[in-house]
């Protein structure tokens, strides 16, 4: 692990700002952390990182919502044929089940096989890993997500963010 990224991680620890108020990350700062996994996941299996990254930082909350911080998911993947830890949160409903995992890597691989693994995916992996835009409405019309703007919001992510030069094996901007 590089010097840069070690700083990066003990300065997203959460940090007593008041009594009981803990320091939220910002979007560059969770970019920053996770894209190189993000890279990583995209050589692996096919995702594009920029998917991943825009999916991470919308379902997270840019690692700040309770699930990610108390359960490591920072994908909202629920329990169905899930035999590991578990996190109850109202969604949709009330009281429902959520993957708990023992780290944000952890989450970022699941949520990868996640895709790979579902025959309900599968047509993604035959766009080009740099069709974030197809991919994005691919998502949404699978069923990922309830949201009809979902698509939308990623591909708003995904360009506010260059995160398509992940895809295409180049740097961010610094």
């Amino acid at each position: 692990m590089n010097k840069l990224r070690i700083l990066l991680l003990l300065a997203c620890l959460p940090a007593m700002t008041h009594a009981g108020d803990i320091r939220k990350m910002t979007r560059p700062e969770y970019i920053e952390l996770y894209k190189d996994d993000a890279v990583r996941d995209m050589q692996k299996t096919g995702v594009p990182a920029s998917i991943t990254m825009s999916q991470a930082l919308l379902e997270s909350n840019d690692g700040n919502s309770p699930l990610a911080r108390e359960a490591n998911n920072h994908f909202g993947i629920k329990c169905s044929d899930w035999n590991g830890p578990s996190y109850i949160q109202d969604d949709d409903t009330k009281d429902e089940c959520f993957r708990k995992y023992g780290s944000v890597l952890e989450s970022y691989d699941d949520h990868s096989n996640f895709l790979k693994t579902r025959p309900r995916y599968a047509s993604l992996f035959s766009l080009e890993i740099t069709d974030y835009k197809g991919w994005a409405n691919g998502l949404k019309k699978a069923g990922y997500a309830t949201d009809p703007t979902y698509a939308n919001r990623l591909i708003k992510i995904i360009e506010e963010n260059q995160l398509f030069l992940l895809d295409q094996g180049q740097s961010l901007p610094a």
